[in-house]
């Protein structure tokens, strides 16, 4: 069936290209895939639950604050250094200098509001070199330039660099039996090496970063074009690692480090709707110009294999869930089945809150975003609160499947100018309408 609608959407004059835009988009995101769970499972199973769910603690921790540190600026940069590439070292240069000055942010108040947390001495020093290292990410502007200039070849080869490293070193610091502070400096140091090659590669481009050079201006313009997506992306991250938080503060760090290794396996598929929909929506918008009728199918198209993606990943992985939890971290692990087999349906909704978003920003309703965000965040919070308590992890489970299907579905409905989405989104769950659409 899933080849139906790939079939259906694909099979158009466009394939060629969209296979050409996608193939190496997808390959660096499954080899990146494929090394975060091999390591990522050998660092749970030697750490075990407790320290393991430190460890994710303090990372959900600092990343609760990371829209100090990004401060959305980028694809405001990259839209303005396409725009007029002679502004490039101004752009750099003050997007450099807000970055690191967010990242210094983001360390204050982490070092703040972690003292009225339950956390000892030994999970709030996990936490301050996991928020030192954002101050690194500053580096990373680099990136802005290579997108802009259809270079991401680069930042794709540098991000796997980044990434080889630091998994052999979490490789050599299980071999070595290290202590568990060692596997922070190890995140940390995947952030640093990622600013490093693009730098190198930056400069291999023959531009000079001694010409960066920062602006009030420029920076105040910037920072104008960017609150809403720095807000949209405080709610994201609420409502996508809340959980984690409210779990340490309720049940403990060994609840922590079970739940976590069920959402990274499930939450190890949402690169596919990020790619497929770059890759794909520019031909989707192209549409709209020739016919309104033709814009509307294809965004039907594209909602019906969100749908049936997430849903083909969702339904084999319901029924080994407990087999593969106990296969690859062990028995220590094996509450996380339960939590698995409820969790991956959210990425349904995942799948399908990715097409949207690219829509709304498409059609200029960016603060729909913002709002349904909002929404997840508070159902989420709420959510949480109610049900851990008395269900434990499977209760936070529920509750993001829920608050997800609320931030990236029902929402929807309240709004005339989302509700053709959610007619939308509610047709690609019919089998029957969806073998009936064409293959214009």
């Amino acid at each position: 069936m899933l080849l139906r609608i790939i079939k259906n959407f694909y099979l158009t004059p466009g394939f060629n290209r969209f296979l050409a835009n996608t193939s190496w988009l997808m390959a660096e995101k499954i080899i990146r895939m494929g090394i975060s769970l091999f390591v990522g499972v050998y660092v749970a199973r030697y750490l075990g639950p407790e320290r393991f769910g430190l460890l994710s603690y303090a990372i959900s921790f600092v990343w609760l604050f990371s829209a100090l540190a990004t401060l959305g600026l980028d694809g405001i940069v990259v839209r303005n250094l396409v725009q007029n590439i002679k502004d490039r070292d101004r752009l750099l240069g003050t997007a450099f200098a807000l970055k690191l000055a967010g990242g210094i942010m983001l360390f204050g108040c982490v070092s703040f509001v972690m003292q009225f947390t339950s956390s000892d001495t030994d999970t709030k020093l996990l936490i301050l070199i996991i928020a030192g290292g954002m101050l690194l990410q500053s580096f990373q502007v680099v990136d802005f330039y290579f997108q802009s200039q259809v270079l991401g070849r680069l930042s794709s080869i540098a991000g796997l660099c980044a990434l080889l490293l630091s998994s052999l070193t979490r490789l050599f610091l299980i071999f070595s039996q290290a202590s568990l502070i060692w596997f922070a400096i190890a995140t940390v140091l995947e952030t640093g090496v990622l600013g490093l090659v693009l730098i190198f590669f930056y400069l291999k481009e023959k531009v000079q970063i001694s010409r960066w050079r920062f602006e009030w201006g420029m920076a105040g313009a910037l920072l104008r074009d960017s609150w809403t997506l720095i807000l949209s992306g405080f709610l994201i991250i609420i409502y996508m690692r809340i959980d984690q938080i409210m779990i340490k503060e309720i049940l403990g760090s060994a609840a922590v480090g079970t739940y976590a290794a069920a959402v990274r396996l499930s939450e190890a598929w949402y690169f596919i709707p990020m790619v497929v929909c770059t890759s794909i929506f520019p031909a989707i918008l192209n549409a709209k110009k020739k016919d309104e009728k033709f814009y509307n199918d294809r965004l039907q198209k594209l909602y019906n294999l969100m749908t049936w993606m997430g849903i083909a990943i969702a339904l084999p992985t319901t029924f080994i869930s407990n087999w593969i939890i106990t296969w690859l971290y062990g028995n220590a692990y094996a509450g996380a089945g339960s939590v698995l087999k409820i969790h991956i349906w959210a990425g349904v909704f995942v799948f399908l809150g990715v097409a949207s978003s690219k829509y709304f920003l498409a059609e200029n309703l960016q603060k729909f975003i913002m709002l349904f965000c909002l929404a997840g965040g508070i159902s989420n919070v709420v959510l949480n609160a109610l049900l851990l308590p008395r269900y434990g992890i499977v209760g936070a489970a529920w509750a993001t499947f829920i608050s997800y299907a609320i931030a990236n579905y029902f929402i929807l409905l309240f709004s005339s100018k989302s509700r053709k989405t959610f007619v939308r989104m509610t047709n690609s769950f019919n089998l029957f309408r969806l073998f009936a659409t064409g293959t214009r």
